[in-house]
């Protein structure tokens, strides 16, 4: 008889067994790990431990330049990873022969809008980053005036969406001071959010979406937790449908458990 696996449900247990954990034992939660520990997914895909978020949920919502690479086409179009300062360069040349004017930078592992920066021109971010310690990697993408910032949250069969606007900043997040009310997604645009988590792999994720006036959907940012302020599930409502969707994956990787 196969033996059973070892299930691994919080960091205390996930660090005192790592060594000992084997082929198809299961993480259940997402990992909190320090910035430069992602490298310890690797070796447990590759050690054929199962996760629930997947390995690649986990790492695409702690850093936005992987979202970059992986969700490209849905993304604001050029929207860009920029490594160093050459990669930079060659993307100044891009968008001056797109003529994008405005350009938003957003750093790697800043939320809230915390990370977010916007500049009058490419060339102007790139002067900017030559002469001062701009620390690589992040993001950059052309800036869409007139736009909508929809967050959209899923957890099973559980579906809320609400607008975030703010008239005296650029930066929709109600942490900078915008407000949020209601809204109702079409199917289309449900449609796209389920392809995004599909994508890497999401079991459930707050999404930010940018709809743009010619009725364009772009993903602005994908994460599989988030705040609440604005949203009308409880915090402990919101906790008992993920912990419910855990335990529907947890059995059906294990169902003789």
């Amino acid at each position: 008889m196969k033996d059973q696996p070892t299930i691994v449900h919080d960091n205390q247990t996930f660090f005192a067994s790592y060594q000992q954990l084997k082929k198809d034992d299961i993480i259940i939660g997402r990992l909190r790990l320090k910035p430069g520990e992602e490298h310890l997914l690797t070796d447990l895909l590759a050690r054929g431990i199962r996760l629930v978020p997947s390995a690649t949920a986990q790492l695409a919502s702690r850093s936005k330049v992987f979202q970059a690479r992986i969700f490209s086409t849905y993304l604001p179009p050029d929207t860009l990873a920029i490594y160093d300062a050459q990669t930079l360069l060659q993307v100044s040349s891009l968008y001056l022969q797109h003529g994008h004017q405005r350009v938003v930078l957003k750093y790697d592992r800043k939320n809230g809008g915390l990370g977010v920066h916007i500049f009058a021109g490419i060339e102007d971010l790139y002067n900017q980053v030559s002469v001062a310690a701009y620390p690589f990697p992040f993001i950059v993408q052309p800036f869409q005036p007139k736009c909508r910032d929809i967050r959209v949250i899923i957890i099973g069969d559980y579906i809320e969406a609400y607008e975030r606007s703010n008239p005296c900043n650029f930066r929709q997040n109600l942490h900078c001071g915008g407000a949020a009310t209601p809204y109702s997604l079409s199917g289309r645009q449900l449609a796209f959010c389920l392809e995004v988590m599909d994508r890497g792999a999401f079991p459930y994720a707050h999404l930010d979406l940018m709809l743009t006036p010619d009725d364009g959907i772009h993903l602005l940012e994908i994460n599989l937790r988030g705040g609440l302020r604005g949203a009308k599930i409880s915090g402990q409502e919101y906790q008992k449908r993920i912990e419910a969707v855990h335990r529907k994956a947890l059995q059906g990787l294990n169902p003789q458990g």
